[in-house]
């Protein structure tokens, strides 16, 4: 399973950069099939007024673009 438009390698070597950094942790529940889950950590969580801003001002400038 992935997420659209993001290829498995983007997406892995993006999950364990977080997880090295400190942003994001893995949770393996041994199970069969295999089953893991991410989430952010407290710093990860930290960061998500920071990112959703810098998402807002993406959005605002590419419709300020678009208009010209």
């Amino acid at each position: 399973m992935g997420i659209d438009g993001i290829s498995q390698k983007v997406l892995t070597d993006s999950l364990r950069q977080m997880m090295s950094d400190g942003l994001a942790y893995r949770h393996d529940y041994h199970e069969q099939p295999p089953r893991v889950e991410y989430g952010l950590t407290e710093l990860g969580t930290k960061m998500l007024p920071i990112v959703n801003s810098l998402a807002d001002f993406g959005n605002y400038y590419k419709s300020i673009i678009e208009q010209n």
